[in-house]
């Protein structure tokens, strides 16, 4: 079970200037990889449906500030030496998919082949509407996105003539990523589901600690290799990521539950730790030990 750790690079209670720092400090203490998550607006009140909660209700104060994802990933490329560098979950259909490309191999290269992509759909139609980005066809430029992706990172994408993209041919970008960047879906719907195993590296689960569900994991993940399998893919090799929403303070608790978390067939971790400090190494060795029994 690999152990990663969300840096903290949303809220107050970390000042901007230090989350690099902090970055240098998760990885001294032991964790495998650090975590960002994505939110580029947010309005004064959340109508849309959140898909995370038993309601439907965000629940955080929406003046909650978000250091953008993809700079904060570059802070801690530059200050770090071991760790990988993800995103859970970039909300992939409100980007320009070409200058995403861009960003993600730039970021690649300066980490030396460290980055992974956590990719999601979305569900905050407030924040595509202050992107001018149309949200009923999120689905379809997601699909679409992740090939522009993968052909941009060639360094020599083909000309893409799309239902929602056009780009011409004879495009360059480079530089290319220093690795093959591995696309993990993010999402608990059955398109979701299916998509992951159809056209991704992996599936990002996200489930709270107080609620955890090894049962409901294994189910979702039986079908991400059902969808993989029959689209002549090699179940195997996907990598499954859970996020553990509120872990804080709770890595004692999270550590009884990681066998069952590998048996369900999770791969890796994320949790959080104290933002202002606190004993990160501390939780990282309760976690590993449990882990390597």
């Amino acid at each position: 079970m690999h152990i990663g750790v969300k840096l903290p690079h949303t809220g107050t209670a970390v000042p901007a200037s230090t989350v690099a720092r902090r970055a240098q400090h998760l990885e001294s203490a032991g964790f495998d990889s650090l975590w960002v998550s994505d939110h580029v607006v947010q309005p004064n009140v959340i109508e849309s449906w959140y898909p995370f909660g038993a309601d439907g209700k965000a629940t955080w104060p929406t003046d909650t500030p978000y250091l953008e994802a993809l700079v904060v990933l570059a802070a801690a490329a530059a200050v770090t030496d071991r760790v990988r560098l993800g995103t859970a979950s970039l909300v992939l259909p409100q980007r320009n998919p070409v200058l995403l490309a861009k960003q993600v191999a730039t970021v690649d290269a300066m980490s030396g082949g460290r980055v992974a992509l956590g990719i999601g759909a979305g569900w905050l139609r407030e924040e595509f509407e202050a992107l001018d980005t149309p949200f009923e066809t999120r689905g379809a430029r997601m699909v679409e996105w992740i090939g522009l992706l993968r052909d941009c990172w060639t360094g020599q994408p083909a000309a893409h003539s799309g239902k929602h993209y056009e780009l011409p041919g004879g495009t360059m970008v480079f530089p290319a990523p220093a690795h093959q960047i591995p696309l993990y879906i993010g999402g608990h719907s059955p398109v979701a589901l299916k998509r992951a195993g159809r056209l991704a590296d992996g599936w990002l689960a996200q489930q709270a600690v107080p609620a955890l569900d090894p049962d409901q994991l294994a189910a979702d993940i039986a079908v991400i290799r059902e969808a993989a399998s029959a689209a002549g893919r090699d179940p195997a090799k996907l990598h499954i990521v859970l996020r553990l929403v509120e872990s804080t303070g709770r890595a004692a608790e999270v550590a009884k539950r990681i066998g069952d978390l590998a048996k369900a067939g999770v791969g890796e971790i994320i949790v959080d730790v104290d933002p202002l400090d606190g004993d990160a190494a501390g939780d990282h060795a309760i976690l590993r030990d449990a882990s390597n029994r």
